[in-house]
Order: structure tokens, then sequence, then C-alpha cells
């Protein structure tokens, strides 16, 4: 038979309970850190890769990366940050396999797939270059990053450039930002910033 005071402390402990789960699911909530976007504003974005087939947002996660945003026909920028990063990694002692180096095409209109593997693969055959279909995913593989970039030339002239961000992003194996490198940033400071990349 349940007395009152059985009941009284059946009762104690039952709302005892509560006040744990609660307490538990309030300092899971807050302590938790949140989940990082991919890349830096986790704009979703899909792009023809020159490893075949296409590479989205999620193709981020599994290793670590350095990407960089230019077009083939570029005179400087692009051809030293693509030495530069490929030197960085050969300085590090790491393999494609610990450090991506990724070429994004800015310029869709003048840069094919065939264009940017032969561009990229010059300089490392491991370099993963990224070319959009249309405008309309270059400029959401932009947003993803924050890049900027314009035409600039005269109507119709095919030998137009292409003003654009000169930053090299540096992506985690998760998959979220985690800093960049500025273009023609001296090298040992790169490499330091490379090296805590891959390190995690």
């Amino acid at each position: 038979m349940t007395t009152p005071k059985t009941l009284r402390n059946f009762r104690i402990v039952l709302w005892s309970l509560v006040a744990i789960v609660a307490i538990g699911a309030t300092a899971l909530y807050v302590f938790q850190p949140p989940a990082r976007p991919l890349g830096l504003t986790g704009q979703a974005f899909a792009l023809n890769s020159t490893r075949g087939g296409a590479f989205t947002q999620d193709d981020l996660v599994g290793i670590p990366s350095l990407i960089f945003f230019g077009y083939t026909y570029c005179p400087d920028v692009c051809p030293t940050t693509l030495a530069e990063t490929t030197a960085i990694r050969e300085k590090l002692g790491l393999t494609p396999a610990q450090l991506r180096i990724i070429f994004v095409s800015v310029d869709p209109e003048r840069d094919t797939l065939a264009m940017v593997k032969d561009y990229v693969e010059g300089y490392d055959p491991s370099i993963i270059g990224l070319v959009g279909s249309s405008l309309e995913q270059t400029d959401n593989a932009k947003a993803a990053f924050g890049v900027f970039s314009e035409k600039v030339g005269e109507p119709g002239d095919p030998y137009y450039v292409v003003n654009h961000t000169a930053l090299t992003f540096l992506v985690n194996a998760d998959g979220s930002f985690q800093g960049t490198i500025n273009y023609q940033e001296d090298q040992d400071t790169a490499a330091a910033k490379v090296k805590r990349l891959v390190q995690g």
C-alpha cells in the first residue's frame, strides 16, 4: 500500500531527475561549440572538377586545403600564388593526401575545364582545378569565400583582365575556414600558417 510519505518521496525523486535532465540539456546547449559552416560563409556551390565530376562544399571535408581563386590568363598574381603554394607544401614535406591545393576559376567565359587542367597541372599534377558551367555557379563559389572579381577592358575585348581577390584560403579538414595567406606573404609566415592548418 502506497503511503502519503512514500508518494511524496517518489515525487521528490521524480522532480529531482527532471531538474537534472534540464540542467544537463542546458549545459549541452550552452557549452557545445556551434557548428562551423563549410567554407567561409556556408554558401552552397557546385563546380566542375579537373578530377572529373562535380566538386561541392561537401567535398571540402576530409583533407586540409589551400584554395585560391584566379584565371588562366592572369599575368602575375595567379602564377605566383600557384608557385608559392606548391613550394610551401614541398618545404613542409607534405603530400597531396595531407594538403590539397585547389584553384577556382573566376573566368568561366574563357576558362574551359581542359584549359584549367593543363594550367594547374603545369605547376603540380595534384592540383585540383574547378570551373563553373555558368557565371551563376562561379558567383556561388565566390560567395562561399567572400571573393570579389570583375572584368576590366573594352566590351568584346577577348584579352580583358580580371581583377580578383588575391588571398589563399586555408580550410580545415572538417571543411571550415581557418584563415588566409596574403599575396606574396613572407614564406616562413605562410608556411607556419599551413603547418598549423595541417596539424589541426
